[in-house]
């Protein structure tokens, strides 16, 4: 989705796209005990929620049947915390990449992202250099590619109130009435 609201959904091979129509008719049939997502280039399968015994078991029969769908040239698989994706086209990081490139701007840019699905736009603003700041924002502490770490809500809030500032200032519009 661009900044002008355009949407671009990457093309893949038929035999990818249809195989992926059979799994959504499938995953509506039986979610495999998950929670399915449909969305317009990808199927998703959700544990988040579930028991751990029911969790161990809906993922191992998502990658049963995702993975080797995976291997086909077009699909890719996606994993993030407590599901699976299974998508024709870009990551999150393919995505910035295309939508920075679209916009151009060589003002500051921070991306925020919470999931192991971000890593790739964290590494994606990184190599814009010194104006682009990726933030992990979770309760919890992980690895990532993120230049920072704020748990939420009081750090993401303070956070974003200093970017604002920080905007404001740039143009020259701070005043003691904001």
């Amino acid at each position: 989705l661009y900044p002008d609201g355009r949407r671009e959904l990457e093309q893949a091979c038929d035999a990818a796209w249809s195989k992926l129509e059979t799994l959504r008719t499938q995953l509506r049939r039986d979610s495999l005990g998950g929670l399915f997502e449909n969305k317009p280039n990808a199927v998703v399968m959700h544990w988040r929620g579930a028991s751990p015994r029911n969790a161990k078991l809906i993922e191992k029969k998502t990658r049963e049947l995702f993975e080797p769908l995976a291997q086909m040239d077009g699909l890719g698989l996606l994993e993030f915390e407590a599901g699976l994706e299974l998508r024709v086209g870009r990551d999150k990081g393919g995505a910035v990449t295309a939508i920075m490139n679209e916009v151009r701007a060589n003002g500051p840019l921070a991306y925020l992202g919470d999931d192991l699905t971000d890593e790739s736009a964290f590494r994606a603003v990184n190599g814009i250099g010194a104006r682009g700041l990726s933030v992990l924002v979770r309760r919890e502490w992980r690895e990532t590619s993120a230049d920072l770490w704020l748990r939420p809500p009081e750090e993401l809030k303070r956070f974003l109130e200093r970017w604002i500032e920080a905007g404001n200032c740039e143009r020259g519009t701070l005043d003691s009435e904001q």
